[in-house]
């Protein structure tokens, strides 16, 4: 199992910005990639961003392009996302994802990843 932990969020005006962090430990070995997810009240989880552990391969939902950019420590065992320019709609707990899949069109769904960090709240005040 993978061990995962977010941090970074907070209370911001739009247009601001926040960078998160996502820490991962334990079981490391054979991830294939982390991906950020959001969930606001009474809505499903959303896929926001995804990046490859051993490739350059990077994915984001349509909402977030060109205003969030997510990267990767590979020493650190972290990854980052870089949000800016936020927007009301952007509030949500945002949380991080690790996964062991392999194959093609399967980083924007929640079940293809084991293991998912406490979460952490981004608010965007207008």
């Amino acid at each position: 199992q993978v061990q995962l932990v977010e941090s970074g969020g907070g209370l911001v005006q739009a247009g601001g910005s926040l960078r998160l962090s996502c820490a991962a430990s334990g079981r490391t070995f054979g991830t294939t990639a982390i991906g950020w997810f959001r969930q606001a009240p009474g809505k499903e989880r959303e896929f926001v961003a995804a990046i490859f552990w051993s490739t350059v391969s990077i994915y984001y939902a349509e909402p977030v392009k060109g205003r969030f950019t997510i990267s990767k420590d590979k020493d650190k065992n972290t990854v980052y996302l870089q949000m800016n320019s936020l927007k009301p709609e952007d509030t949500a707990v945002y949380y991080c994802a690790a996964s062991k899949t392999f194959g093609s069109n399967w980083w924007r769904a929640p079940p293809a990843y084991d293991s998912w960090g406490q979460g952490t709240q981004v608010t965007v005040s207008s």
